[in-house]
């Protein structure tokens, strides 16, 4: 019996962490232990194949998709670079359907051609969340930290409201809370039920002083939950949304240039020991399974700064 199953199933890794082809990683995430995945549109694109060869590779995977990702600077354009966008989004709202994903992942805008009026961009988002609405698939809207006009989650949430759709939600991205100092506070104001994704990743420094520096760590020094020096804040937050009533799901989103050098069952393992020190210490969760052995503290990562919720 896999060891996640009924225990931290909740839990998954992007295809974005690992090298080599999507059959390749697939069958890495899977081996871990994991049973969904979230994939980046350029590991399913980018098949030598094809198209349809990379669905029926994630369809006999066995692994359920997380979401899809990632629609950039799609809002607040006008003229012909809003239909060029809304073209765009309607392919990657056709290739989320073929993938069985009921999520796409959207990022907010960081283009200068991009209206800055925020009922302008709830507009936007509305017209998207219609065009997913006969696919079945919610939109998830995260804050980037070096977004334009919008770049922390309580603005992202602020435009959610307004555009007032009930398949658009917020995609919730522990790094960018982290690069912006956002507080956790501000969690308290969000519906648990408009929660569409939980992305969790960690990195090496203390603080990130400018921008620049921001997108360089987000692109290339990401570690997985545990592997960084903001564990405590990790914790806090996965707690923080349990606690508010979120019960979907959690992925590793980690860009890490070392992890493309290791070999893939090496990054995936890691990714599974980071989901075991969240689920099993920071939550607290039971491991009922039999005939298996639950991991000695000294092994799990950083196992004293869980926090259990209430």
């Amino acid at each position: 019996m896999n060891p996640i199953i009924g225990n931290l199933s909740d839990f998954g890794m992007d295809t974005i962490s690992l090298a080599g082809t999507l059959e390749s990683k697939l069958k890495a995430i899977k081996q871990a232990g994991f049973n969904q995945v979230m994939l980046n549109a350029k590991d399913v694109v980018g098949h030598a194949q094809g198209l349809d060869a990379a669905i029926e590779a994630v369809q006999s995977s066995g692994l359920r998709v997380t979401g899809f990702q990632v629609l950039r600077d799609f809002e607040g354009l006008s003229g012909h670079l809003h239909d060029y966008k809304i073209d765009i989004a309607k392919s990657m709202l056709e290739m989320c359907s073929a993938l069985n994903s009921k999520v796409l992942l959207v990022c907010s805008s960081t283009s200068t051609h991009a209206a800055q009026d925020i009922d302008s961009l709830a507009k936007d988002l509305r017209k998207l969340a219609m065009l997913a609405v006969p696919k079945g698939i919610k939109v998830a809207y995260e804050g980037l930290s070096w977004g334009r006009t919008i770049n922390e989650f309580a603005q992202a949430w602020d435009v959610i409201e307004r555009a007032d759709m009930p398949n658009l939600g917020i995609g919730i991205d522990s790094f960018h809370i982290l690069a912006t100092k956002s507080s956790l506070d501000d969690l308290e104001i969000i519906d648990p039920e408009k929660i569409f994704l939980v992305q969790l990743a960690d990195f090496m420094w203390q603080e990130i002083r400018s921008v620049e520096e921001r997108i360089t760590t987000a692109r290339h020094f990401r570690v997985f939950p545990g592997e960084g020096v903001h564990s405590e804040f990790l914790a806090d937050l996965v707690t923080r949304l349990y606690k508010l009533g979120y019960r979907g799901d959690y992925s590793f989103e980690v860009f890490n240039d070392d992890y493309q050098q290791l070999p893939l069952n090496t990054v995936a393992a890691r990714a599974m020991r980071c989901a075991q020190w969240l689920g099993e210490d920071v939550l607290k969760r039971s491991v009922p399974l039999p005939n298996k052995i639950r991991l000695h503290p000294s092994q799990r990562i950083l196992a004293k700064q869980g926090v259990a919720p209430s």
